[in-house]
């Protein structure tokens, strides 16, 4: 008995176990407060002004729980930026807003990894500034954008088309929904559910004026199987994260007994195991927002309330994806919208390398994480091309689209752990030792298979697009006029 007292002293005097149930406490306390505003704040009995106050006010107050006096970098972050927005004016200001934000946030995140000991923090204050940069950019974007009417750049309905007040700008970014796991939303999605309309901007004029449509459906049988999916998966990732441990794929006597199959087995697992933290961080984050009332996305062909508006993942695709591009679509899902709005769609050349070194900078300053997102650029390319070159010819009968369908997930699967072992691992050292247990076979290949197989580069596919839309109407209209002549002539 007092063996497991003493151990449990151990374990909740770490501050790193302290920071963990702090985040969960909050969390579930965020959830029944979320309830709480959706009943009791309704937009129906109050105004969108005391929603906003509210939400803000719980949102700072649950950072302060958890973070402490770090939790004024969210203010002082926000703040420096919606004085950017007032000064610069709508020509730059996305530009500007881009640079001080993420140079803010990178700026924590190396004084936090480099200048102080890890022992003086008892979380990562720098994770909701990450979710905050994003709100930040996006919302710029969607300012300038709107003022320039290219709302049609990224084909979301996200533009804005007047400055926020600095409540509505602090709401949107601190609200308690948010604060501690996200995820990102528009922040048109974010006003038209604080003012309970959420759908008056996606929302075709016949579907405002169906009474389906006009129904608020409850959210309630959505929470529930969420919040049990959040809770399934923490419970295996504590069941199994320590039987899988990804350190041992450097292991000296692991790496010398184990034959090559057994380390891509074992390769495939450890990688498995991590994941469901993250399906638990984001699915809980998810049911919170469902359960104030954000996050719905219409209504299913069935009828059902869609509740993924701003979901994070599809576990079950990711799981299963076939491809790279399909485990990245289903993977952070709102952050990989807003690396397509603010950059992938903007970059006139190479937008695919802009793209995953913006997601390195953004996620932080450990150097593992630049090693995976420079290797997922080559083996992104490479997938592009197998696919674009390799595919076509299994699509002509179920039996090989199978066999295609099987091979490309054991490959992607593969592919992305190989890709992930330095986010994990963080350090140089371990990353390029792990690579160079593997004797950089993935790189080299992906390397080789890019060069070898033509892909035509996108700025070239998006001009052959916009002729093909060109000439339709003009086909449209020869087919018109060859069928009115043969009429006529019968």
């Amino acid at each position: 008995m007092t063996t497991i007292t003493a151990n449990f002293t151990a374990n909740t005097a770490n501050p790193a176990n302290i920071a963990t149930v702090n985040f969960v406490v909050c969390q579930l306390c965020a959830l029944l407060s979320a309830f709480w505003f959706r009943l009791f704040l309704h937009p129906s009995k109050t105004s969108p002004f005391i929603r906003h106050v509210v939400a803000t006010l719980l949102g700072l107050y649950f950072a302060l729980f958890c973070f402490g006096w770090y939790a004024l970098h969210f203010l002082v972050q926000s703040g420096l930026t919606y004085g950017i927005m007032i000064l610069t004016g709508v020509e730059h200001m996305h530009k500007y807003c881009l640079l001080v934000a993420l140079s803010y946030l990178s700026l924590c995140q190396i004084t936090r990894v480099y200048v102080f000991d890890y022992g003086m923090y008892s979380a990562d204050f720098t994770g909701p500034m990450m979710v905050i940069t994003q709100k930040i950019t996006s919302l710029a974007f969607e300012i300038h954008d709107g003022k320039h009417n290219i709302g049609v750049v990224n084909q979301y309905v996200c533009v804005f088309r007047r400055m926020p007040s600095l409540l509505e700008y602090f709401s949107y970014n601190c609200n308690f929904m948010g604060i501690l796991a996200g995820p990102t939303s528009s922040y048109n999605d974010y006003i038209a559910f604080i003012e309970g309309d959420p759908r008056r901007h996606r929302d075709s004029e016949a579907d405002r004026k169906s009474k389906l449509r006009q129904s608020e459906p409850s959210p309630n049988v959505e929470v529930v199987r969420k919040v049990a999916t959040s809770f399934f998966c923490l419970l295996v990732f504590l069941s199994v994260c320590k039987v899988f441990p990804v350190e041992r794929n450097i292991d000296d006597d692991f790496i010398a007994t184990m034959p090559f199959y057994a380390q891509v087995v074992y390769l495939y697992l450890s990688m498995l195991t991590t994941r469901p933290k993250y399906y638990f961080v984001w699915t809980l984050a998810d049911a919170i927002n469902n359960a104030a009332g954000f996050g719905f996305n219409g209504y299913g062909d069935d009828g059902s309330p869609r509740w993924d508006l701003i979901s994070n993942l599809r576990i079950l695709n990711i799981e299963l994806a076939t491809s790279f591009k399909v485990f990245l679509d289903n993977w952070n899902i709102q952050t990989a919208h807003w690396l397509k709005r603010v950059c992938y769609e903007r970059c006139p050349y190479h937008p695919t390398a802009a793209t995953f070194i913006l997601s390195a900078m953004w996620h932080g300053a450990y150097p593992g994480y630049y090693l995976t997102f420079l290797t997922g650029i080559v083996i992104t390319l490479a997938a592009r091309a197998v696919r674009h070159n390799v595919r076509p010819y299994f699509l002509h009968s179920p039996t090989h689209k199978l066999v295609y369908d099987v091979i490309t997930w054991a490959a992607t699967q593969i592919a992305i752990c190989y890709t992930v072992v330095p986010f994990v691992l963080l350090s140089v050292g371990p990353s390029i030792k792990f690579y160079r247990s593997w004797y950089f076979c993935l790189h080299i290949g992906c390397v080789l298979l890019a060069v070898a197989l033509p892909v035509k580069p996108r700025h070239l596919r998006l001009k052959d697009q916009q002729k093909n839309l060109l000439r339709e109407p003009v086909q449209h209209q020869i087919k018109f006029v060859s069928y009115k002549l043969t009429t006529a002539v019968q």
